[in-house]
């Protein structure tokens, strides 16, 4: 059982009884006094942070004299949009701020279990499948928006009406399989991590880990850029006007 972080003991100490309240509305009991568990207590430290980096960004924000901050998020934006219009298309613009937010927080969230002190929230399921409910409801919505009631279940109906009853259970139950393999990706990948890197830290205490702590930085960003892209590829595939 993992031990207590000093966040996840913060929090327990000064903000049990909102916790207890609100998982008393879902019929959850926690172990009184300790509601707040450290995947939970990271993703709010996780939250904190992010929201204050970009108060700060915003503040600073510069046009003539970009800072090296701005220009950095600035990059990863455009690169974000760039895959965002090869994959979606006409239209595209106005989804990449979702894809954005949804890379640079699942991001610091994975690199948050490299800082001694911390996990990365990522590691316990109930984060990654958060992330993933929101990217299900996020495409389903927009969906519905862009194509119509009608018209975007007749998607999932398939190209030829007499293969319809076949095809929409089928679609119906690929699209609801979609959170799931979203958050067991990202979660055993980064649990792996975590775990992997604990163990080497435990066992040889230097040198070795760093390496090990590199290739933990490595499957963050590819692991946040994975989700980010299939995202994408969800949004696409929801609001795209095919021609017969």
């Amino acid at each position: 059982m993992h031990h207590e972080l000093w966040f996840t003991a913060l929090l327990n100490k000064y903000f049990a009884a909102p916790a207890e309240w609100i998982l008393s509305l879902g019929g959850y009991h926690a172990e009184h006094g300790k509601p707040w568990s450290n995947g939970h207590a990271m993703l709010v430290l996780a939250a904190i942070i992010v929201m204050a980096a970009a108060a700060l960004l915003r503040a600073r924000l510069n046009c003539d004299k970009p800072g090296k901050f701005q220009l950095t998020i600035e990059a990863v934006y455009m690169f974000l949009d760039e895959q965002a219009r090869e994959i979606i298309g006409h239209g595209y613009k106005k989804y990449v701020p979702f894809f954005a937010t949804t890379f640079l927080f699942i991001l610091f969230c994975n690199l948050m279990g490299v800082v001694p002190g911390h996990e990365s929230p990522t590691m316990y399921y109930t984060i990654p499948a958060g992330f993933a409910i929101a990217t299900f409801l996020n495409y389903n919505i927009h969906g519905f928006r862009e194509m119509g009631v009608a018209k975007y279940l007749g998607h999932f109906a398939g190209p030829m009406w007499w293969l319809a009853w076949f095809m929409f259970p089928l679609e119906i139950i690929s699209h609801c399989i979609r959170p799931v393999s979203l958050t067991i990706r990202l979660y055993a990948n980064m649990f792996a991590g975590e775990e992997v890197t604990i163990g080497f830290m435990a066992l040889v205490p230097y040198v070795v880990p760093v390496a090990v702590m590199g290739l933990h930085v490595f499957v963050s960003f590819l692991q946040a850029f994975i989700f980010t892209i299939l995202s994408t590829a969800y949004v696409g595939g929801a609001v795209a006007h095919e021609e017969h």
